[in-house]
């Protein structure tokens, strides 16, 4: 489940002054733009055009793929966590327990030599 479109109501757009090289236009005009996803919280800053409007487009796209970004890693998170436990709830094969139990009769066996003997 991806998105194709962003909802403009859940978008916070703000506009500074950039940095860099541009002239006078850079240093006259706000063309830095910082969008903010409201819903999810990613902020996105894009100076990268002395235009505006070119990056409020750049700055759109690249939200748009934080997003999906950040849907696809919690998607992958869950799908391994719900491996992990799978895992740890599987049975052990008979070999890997025989060993075990093999292990643990012989530790008993030593121990029980430690005991003091009856006379």
């Amino acid at each position: 489940m991806f998105l194709s479109q962003l909802k403009e109501e859940d978008l916070v757009e703000t506009f500074s002054r950039s940095s860099g090289p541009g002239g006078q236009n850079v240093n006259k005009v706000e063309t830095r733009v910082q969008l903010t996803h409201q819903p999810s919280g990613i902020t996105v800053t894009v100076q990268d055009s002395r235009s505006r409007e070119k990056n409020r487009t750049i700055a759109r796209e690249r939200l748009l793929q934080r997003i999906n970004e950040k849907r696809e890693t919690a998607r992958k998170e869950k799908r391994h966590e719900r491996e992990k436990q799978l895992r740890r709830s599987r049975p052990r094969p008979k070999g890997v327990k025989e060993r075990i139990l093999k292990a643990k009769k012989n530790r008993s066996a030593i121990k029980s030599m430690r005991q003091k003997p009856d006379f």
